[in-house]
């Protein structure tokens, strides 16, 4: 089963080099970086639902 990765157009590298991708199999979420796709993490909907509203809440900006 071939992976379709997906990519933020916010990505700021115009190589593609410069960005988090992400994919579902298997009713997981894979992510991986785009400049070393062959390390995947794999979590699950609930995980990332979590993970995102605490960044959108801005929990992690002293990060960026």
């Amino acid at each position: 089963m071939d992976v379709q990765w997906r990519k933020s157009s916010k990505s700021s590298d115009a190589g593609g080099s410069n960005c988090l991708e992400l994919a579902e199999q298997g009713g997981e979420i894979l992510m991986r970086e785009s400049d070393n796709p062959d390390v995947v993490i794999r979590t699950t909907r609930a995980k990332l639902r979590a993970f995102l509203g605490g960044a959108k809440e801005g929990e992690f900006d002293d990060m960026a």
